[in-house]
């Protein structure tokens, strides 16, 4: 059976959640798990321990709240749970504001989408390949 990659995506667009979760279901060993569209429905979802993620993905202006809280909380997550950041706005000054949140990576939603999906790629070999994923 393939690793699969369990997501969960922060996007409050419907048009770009759709086309974003099909990409990565197509082209990447992804699942996705859940998605949200308000920054408490993330924050609740990321944090329960029950909920098995390895990767969030996280648009940083939504419909309530920001995804610079989501980021906040998950600071305390696994070494095996990335988050990374998908944005129109991926200036200088929200990468390194990311940085401070310790996120795993930041991606411009015009020009690269195809970095997103060989990140998702390379997670997933990752996980598969080390012990106790």
């Amino acid at each position: 059976m393939e690793f699969r990659l369990q997501t969960y995506v922060v996007e409050d667009n419907l048009t770009i959640r759709e086309n974003l979760i099909g990409t990565l279901e197509e082209l990447t060993p992804t699942t996705v798990a859940g998605f949200a569209e308000t920054e408490a429905h993330a924050r609740t979802w990321l944090l329960d321990a029950s909920n098995v993620w390895h990767l969030a993905i996280v648009d940083l202006f939504l419909k309530q709240g920001s995804g610079l809280g989501i980021l906040q909380a998950c600071q305390t997550r696994k070494p095996t749970q990335k988050v990374v950041v998908l944005s129109n706005y991926a200036t200088p000054d929200i990468r390194r504001r990311c940085a401070e949140f310790g996120v795993d990576a930041v991606f411009d939603k015009s020009n690269e989408i195809d970095a997103l999906v060989d990140f998702c790629t390379l997670q997933a070999k990752a996980l598969r390949t080390s012990p106790g994923a």
